[in-house]
């Protein structure tokens, strides 16, 4: 077989995988948008209750190929001034309906309104900030060869308990081995997770601290 005849095979079995993964995520996000109307009108009532307005968390990220996007999530802190990502204000703004949505992650639930637009996946490495495009090494940068996702293998595999570094090596990886199958493991593996609410916080702060790049002999 010819090398041109195989890479046509692995472009379209690579094609039929997005495809098929692309129908998985709209099925999903339309069950959990239906299904979990309730819960949805439920905790946006308590948000308003406790925190006021707005409802609804949204902030730029980067998706796709390092392409920007609204992120939409349930809002867990007061409103405040100071420089995003103030770890000492990020304590005293979190409140304690907020960190039982983070515990739970309850408030990830409006991304599928992202999954169900097309801007994430059910699956994929976790959307940042794109200010951090910049600061990646190559390897690093291939976690925009995929959607971001509403869980990822770093979500499982530690989630805020891990450096940086740790868990940009591992959206690296679930690039190079991403497969239905995986994506399944890691959904089962992120249900589990929630019901024992670990890994919200890094070791010191409320939320993860901000990514300021490697060192200059790690940009590979």
């Amino acid at each position: 077989m010819s090398f041109s005849r195989l890479g046509r095979r692995r472009n379209e079995k690579t094609a039929n995988g997005y495809l098929l993964k692309r129908i998985i995520d709209v099925i999903g996000s339309l069950a959990a948008l239906s299904l979990g109307a309730p819960l949805y009108l439920g905790i946006a009532l308590a948000v308003r209750l406790t925190m006021g307005r707005p409802v609804i968390f949204s902030q730029t990220r980067s998706g796709l190929f390092g392409s920007t996007f609204t992120l939409y999530k349930f809002r867990s802190m007061r409103l405040g001034a100071g420089e995003p990502g103030d770890q000492t204000l990020d304590e005293v703004r979190l409140t304690r309906f907020g960190r039982f949505l983070r515990s739970t992650s309850l408030d990830e639930l409006p991304g599928f309104v992202n999954v169900l637009r097309g801007d994430m996946s059910i699956v994929g490495p976790r959307p940042l900030l794109p200010e951090y495009l910049p600061l990646y090494s190559n390897r690093q940068s291939t976690r925009h060869e995929v959607r971001p996702g509403i869980t990822g293998l770093a979500q499982v595999s530690g989630r805020n308990l891990l450096t940086w570094q740790e868990r940009l090596e591992l959206d690296a990886w679930y690039v190079e081995h991403r497969s239905l199958g995986l994506d399944l493991r890691i959904i089962v593996l992120t249900l589990l997770q929630v019901t024992r609410r670990q890994g919200i916080s890094s070791r010191d702060a409320v939320t993860m601290h901000r990514f300021t790049g490697n060192a200059p002999d790690n940009h590979l």
